[in-house]
């Protein structure tokens, strides 16, 4: 089961690092991915766009520092903390009429994933 959860911690991180490099390289390409509707344009949107970027990459850094420094107990918490993130996603999608292949596949399953990683590792099952 430790496996389990570190190789998905280690996913995690990864890919919403990469995300996030995507968010700040071409904002409304990342966007298109999401699973709402592109916003309006404007001058500023890519830039709003972006901040997502930056918050995507500081969440994936935090993920593999507590791998590299932290034990596996508070990696589980975090893991569980920041599930909360693809769950508020998941819903906002939802409540705004969106893609909801979307927020179920890629959210929702992405949010699973993190607390079934956490659970072991806070549990010390792992």
């Amino acid at each position: 089961m430790y496996w389990f959860s570190i190789a998905v911690a280690g996913l995690a991180a990864v890919g919403i690092i990469a995300i996030g490099f995507m968010y700040l390289s071409n904002p409304r390409a990342a966007t298109q991915s999401f699973g709402l509707p592109l916003p309006e344009e404007g001058p500023n949107i890519a830039w709003w766009l972006r901040l997502k970027g930056v918050r995507d990459v500081v969440s994936g850094l935090v993920v593999l520092a507590l791998m590299m420094w932290g034990g596996p107990r508070m990696l589980g918490m975090v893991l569980l903390i920041e599930a909360i993130i693809p769950v508020g996603d998941m819903s906002l999608i939802l409540a705004a009429k969106g893609s909801t292949g979307r927020a179920l596949g890629i959210h929702g399953l992405t949010a699973a994933l993190m607390i079934a990683a956490a659970i072991p590792l806070m549990s010390g099952l792992s």
